[in-house]
């Protein structure tokens, strides 16, 4: 059953100029996103910075509100709700952020901050708030002497688990994670990553995984997509998009996944060019713009909207980065009439 629902999700942020500070562009942060997020499942969202993550995340969760498009959650379009209305839902609907230092108040305790929660949502008396806060910090692997303490006085992924348990004070349906290990060591990124799995199987939670780290993504993701300049341009279960990626950003995305072994020798692939700008976006196939890839004029004014090629398995229809895409196609309709 679907939890969370995307449909042609726009984030645009416009650009003004001149001496009266007139609109003169808009960047395209976010262009056109459609997924979904089933209860219990990791869903994994990776691309390389600057790509609209981030915003998707934020935006999905309400701190930002999108140009247009619609946020199904638990059955309602939230996309355009006040503050007011959005309150109510926020306890399902949580967010961990990349930098725990930034995200914590530093001039709170932890038993501060992790007890706001309780306060704004009244989930608890006062008598009660104690108790919770050693159970949260109990469940993210710290002691109960933490909550004295200042979020500055830990590491960077003790302070990681300070931002989960805040978020996990209110029991949420979803939480957004924000590339939430990519600022630890790889040895502390493996326990933050076991706790996010073990606190999703007790509390049954769904997750957004946001990261631009594929190793990381493929360990804990159940579905992953693969975002580039604001759009989605593949989409599949995680053993098919490691094991059978089809478009060619993903093909190299993969290929730079670092190897363990010095020892051992792999084809690299090289992605040329430079990444294109939101604020003027190509008309067509923007890696196959990035590329100058002979095919890019097939593309301009061609609908890149992600199709169907194998059960569960999305592409956007791009001539310029997918190998046998009429016959990819083909096949699915071929299975589709049968």
């Amino acid at each position: 059953m679907s939890l969370l629902s995307v449909e042609n999700l726009k984030m645009y942020y416009p650009v003004t100029g001149g001496v009266i500070k007139r609109q003169v562009g808009e960047v395209k942060a976010v262009d056109g996103i459609s997924f979904e997020i089933k209860e219990g499942e990791t869903f994994g969202l990776v691309g390389e910075s600057g790509c609209g993550k981030s915003t998707l995340g934020k935006s999905i969760v309400r701190l930002l509100k999108p140009t247009s498009g619609k946020i199904n959650f638990q059955g309602q379009d939230i996309a355009s709700y006040s503050e007011s209305k959005l309150r109510p839902l926020r306890r399902d609907l949580q967010m961990v952020f990349q930098d725990p230092s930034e995200s914590l108040n530093s001039k709170m305790t932890v038993s501060e901050l992790l007890t706001e929660p309780f306060i704004i949502h009244k989930t608890c008396g006062v008598r009660e708030r104690a108790k919770n806060v050693d159970y949260l910090l109990d469940k993210v692997g710290l002691p109960s002497q933490a909550a004295q303490k200042y979020a500055f006085e830990f590491s960077g992924g003790q302070r990681q688990r300070i931002g989960i348990a805040r978020a996990l004070a209110v029991k949420p349906k979803l939480m957004v994670l924000d590339e939430p290990v990519s600022a630890l060591d790889v040895s502390v990124q493996a326990q933050v990553l076991n706790l996010l799995m073990e606190l999703q199987e007790e509390f049954k939670m769904s997750y957004l995984f946001i990261a631009h780290d594929l190793s990381v993504v493929k360990h804990i993701s159940d579905r992953v997509a693969v975002m580039y300049l604001g759009k989605i341009v593949e989409q599949a279960t995680s053993n098919t998009i490691y094991s059978e990626p089809l478009h060619a950003y993903t093909k190299a995305l993969i290929k730079s996944i670092p190897n363990p072994d010095p020892r051992a020798k792999r084809d690299r692939v090289l992605i040329g060019g430079d990444v294109p700008t939101p604020l003027d976006p190509p008309q067509g196939s923007s890696f196959g713009f990035r590329m100058d890839h002979p095919n890019y004029e097939d593309t301009v004014g061609l609908d890149l909207t992600p199709v169907e090629v194998a059960p569960d398995h999305f592409v956007a229809p791009d001539p310029c980065c997918v190998e046998n895409l009429e016959n990819l196609i083909g096949q699915e309709e071929e299975l589709t009439e049968v």
